[in-house]
């Protein structure tokens, strides 16, 4: 089982013929809410990859049907609480030219405890796995007592801050970081090359296992002298929304399987091929049927 400790936030969404300016009022001519929040979109995604997945979360009592639409994708939500506070939410402009603004409220999502997280990690075993992001609160107290029960972590830290790089970051068994989270983990300048990267992180994590997305440019995975090269999927993409979020749900769901690194790096190459593909967040992930074809359908060989 994977326990899930992450983020669900409601996206307010605003088209707009350009972003709000400082004292202008402006009125949008499209609106919509969704949902949305990092933790929310893995669990989303591995759940659609046919993944066991239990999400820790907490929601404004108001808005119980994100939890409902999780539950109806296979999430395990008996630990989403309802409380009486406002959930956490994003206020998004998008312009005519795709430019986008967004306003984050964490709300509910950092209401936590360390008694409450106690309580969920009893319900856990040991050898499950647990999966953070940057985006709820408790994490450095999360990491060392699911350490000591004998979970295994893995960690996406995202949103990047200088507070993550300064987690106990070897208390993790995989890692997943975008090119910029790993630039700012390792103190290297932007734009540093692929191999550049992963040695400085092998060099600071030698245990862990580390998978390294570059968008584009494809993705690798690394333990100790081990590397594995992904090749990017050839597709026009439409929107890169939560295809973060879903590669990392669909690697996961294809390590629960019992699938190696490269396996489950072409799965999760593929489900964010086809995410990216269409607009929005949590309705932009696929399901595992469709990822299944596309495998079939763009089969490439795993060199760089």
């Amino acid at each position: 089982m994977l326990h899930n400790f992450g983020s669900i936030n409601l996206d307010h969404i605003y088209r707009v013929p350009h972003l709000v300016t400082p004292g202008e009022t402006l009125t949008s001519h499209g609106y919509r809410v969704g949902l949305g929040g990092k933790g929310a979109n893995q669990s989303l995604a591995m759940a659609r990859a046919g993944g066991q997945v239990r999400h820790w979360g907490r929601l404004g009592r108001q808005d119980a049907w994100a939890r409902d639409l999780l539950e109806a994708s296979g999430v395990g939500v008996d630990s989403v609480e309802l409380v009486d506070e406002p959930s956490g939410h994003a206020i998004i402009q998008v312009d005519d030219a795709g430019e986008n603004a967004i306003l984050l409220f964490p709300g509910a999502n950092h209401g936590f405890t360390e008694a409450a997280l106690d309580a969920r990690l009893a319900e856990a075993r040991p050898g499950d796995w647990l999966l953070a992001q940057n985006e709820c609160i408790a994490l450095p107290y999360l990491f060392e007592a699911a350490r000591e029960r004998g979970l295994h972590i893995a960690f996406n830290p995202a949103p990047m801050t200088a507070d993550a790089a300064e987690l106990p970051l070897e208390a993790c068994r995989l890692l997943f970081v975008n090119r910029s989270e790993a630039e700012m983990l390792t103190g290297l300048p932007a734009g540093s090359a692929a191999s550049a990267l992963l040695d400085a992180l092998a060099s600071r994590l030698p245990a862990t296992e580390t998978v390294l997305t570059l968008g584009g440019d494809g993705a690798w995975y690394q333990v100790g002298e081990t590397r594995h090269f992904q090749p990017p999927m050839p597709v026009t993409p439409v929107d890169t929304t939560a295809a973060g979020d879903t590669f990392i749900g669909y690697y996961l769901a294809a390590l629960q399987d019992g699938e190696g690194p490269e396996a489950c790096l072409e799965r999760a190459a593929a489900a964010a091929a086809l995410g990216v593909q269409r607009s929005g967040a949590a309705e932009s992930i696929p399901e595992a049927a469709e990822v299944a074809r596309w495998q079939r359908q763009t089969q490439t060989p795993n060199t760089p």
